[in-house]
């Protein structure tokens, strides 16, 4: 849902371009559009069917074999009633309470308590205490980065209990995973509970907050900016971060000792999903400062679409691929395999090397070359709230001359390998594909709203001069 967000520019600055003025548009930042029907209609809607999805899917793996239809044809048919299935279901047990209080407490210490020492020593690496962007109330915020050391030191303690001290079974996520399912859920709906409570009580910063006198946006979208606890612990950089994404790769490596233990063996594809998305989990962590202009921390609020999103949505669906391996053992031909491998390696290529270009840009102030030119950029203007104008250049070289978000392109690439390692027996794992399609087609409309706004006919000569937002003469 929310926490594997893809980067977009952050309000102060074009979706490919930097901004040279001290002040942004306050306007511009948080929610894209007031709660019109369609709007208060999409949030009911997700309130009332995302965890459903969710618990479908597990569900379905659970008790069908990862079929999403005989669950669908057996209450048709009248084999089986709701009850039966959801009698079915194990319930939250006192040891999935214990493994996952323990699995958010040690996140909390790693976040709170242990500063970061990596870019002490990892060259190009940038963490430890680092700034934010400008917020609505003018502020600047700093930020502890050490996801990347919270990471590390969190699948060394994987990897030793897994090789000398065996305090627990490598496959303890597995065999616990739908009660540990709904203790996600009590996390996630108690942190976007007391978000909107703080935001309407305590808030950390009044002037940050938005109030749309509907319940349900505000409680989804949330009413805080940037809540935080004391000075250092943020809602958004935790929960976007930590639990869920250091997860990601937990999840998958008990999948596969589970795969392991049943049939003796790691299948091919098994190690391919583990490969490719642990490579997008280290490359979120790499880059955590530079996550700290995107749009989750520079535009989104703190609501349920972020807190239940990260601590639910995130790790149960985004690992769907390795859970539906444990139930198929998909053993891929070595050339089906390399091709898969070769998609995921090229759609991460991409999706780097694009924002990197964009990096540059930014940095530089244009004074750069990509692709071995001089980059091309259209220059335009806006005004900011407090009546200023301000400058901006519109890159239109290297990949964001391709397309104008050409940085999803390579996600989806990458996203479409996850999948395609699965093989073509079931729907379930395509799930994953068809999310990341919606959610960043739904990304770019959103983003180039605002920039339409924001720059009126600039952005229009900006549209002129790269026509496609995704597929070069497709879309």
């Amino acid at each position: 849902m929310a926490a594997k967000s893809q980067p977009s520019a952050p309000k102060t600055k074009s979706a490919n371009g930097l901004t040279n003025g001290k002040a942004a548009a306050q306007g511009q930042w948080g929610r894209a559009w007031e709660v019109d029907w369609f709007s208060l209609a999409s949030v009911v809607f997700l309130l009332l069917f995302a965890p459903f999805i969710v618990y479908y899917f597990v569900m379905a793996c659970d008790q069908y074999s990862c079929s999403l239809t005989a669950p669908v044809v057996d209450l048709a048919t009248g084999r089986a009633r709701l009850a039966d299935i959801w009698a079915k279901t194990p319930p939250v047990t006192t040891k999935a309470a214990q493994i996952y209080a323990a699995w958010v407490t040690l996140q909390v210490l790693l976040y709170m308590l242990l500063p970061d020492f990596c870019h002490k020593f990892l060259p190009g690496y940038v963490g430890g205490v680092q700034e934010g962007a400008v917020t609505p109330a003018g502020a600047v915020n700093k930020y502890e980065i050490n996801g990347l050391q919270a990471w590390l030191l969190t699948h060394l303690l994987w990897f030793a209990n897994a090789h000398l001290f065996s305090w627990f079974s490598p496959t303890i996520i597995f065999d616990n995973w739908i009660p540990l399912l709904w203790c996600a859920n009590i996390l996630g709906y108690t942190v976007s509970t007391f978000a909107m409570v703080k935001g309407y009580l305590f808030p950390t910063d009044a002037r940050e907050c938005k109030f749309t006198g509907n319940f349900f946006y505000n409680y989804m979208m949330g009413v805080e900016f940037n809540p935080r606890i004391g000075k250092w612990f943020d809602f958004k950089l935790f929960f976007n971060g930590r639990p869920g994404i250091v997860a990601w790769t937990l999840i998958n490596l008990s999948f596969a000792a589970k795969q392991q233990e049943l049939y003796g063996h790691v299948t091919n594809s098994m190690v391919l999903v583990n490969v490719l998305q642990a490579i997008y989990v280290l490359d979120f962590f790499w880059n955590e400062t530079w996550y700290l202009k995107t749009i989750d921390i520079c535009h989104d609020h703190f609501g349920w679409y972020l807190g239940w999103g990260d601590c639910v949505w995130l790790p149960y669906l985004y690992t769907l691929q390795g859970l539906y391996l444990v139930y198929h053992p998909v053993q891929l031909p070595s050339s089906y395999a390399l091709g898969v491998l070769l998609l995921g390696l090229l759609g991460y290529y991409i999706f780097r090397v694009t924002n990197h270009q964009k990096d540059l840009f930014r940095r530089t102030d244009g004074r750069c070359l990509i692709w071995g030119r001089k980059p091309k950029a259209i220059e335009c203007s806006y005004t900011s709230a407090d009546g200023q104008k301000h400058h901006s250049k519109l890159l239109v070289s290297g990949f964001w001359g391709v397309a104008r978000h050409f940085n999803y392109t390579g996600d989806l690439m990458g996203s479409l390998a996850y999948c395609l390692a699965c093989g073509g027996g079931h729907l379930l794992p395509y799930f994953y594909i068809i999310f990341m399609a919606i959610l960043l087609t739904h990304r770019c409309l959103r983003d180039e709203h605002r920039c339409a706004n924001k720059y009126g006919r600039d952005w229009e000569r900006y549209t002129a001069a790269v026509p496609y937002r995704l597929l070069p003469g497709i879309f």
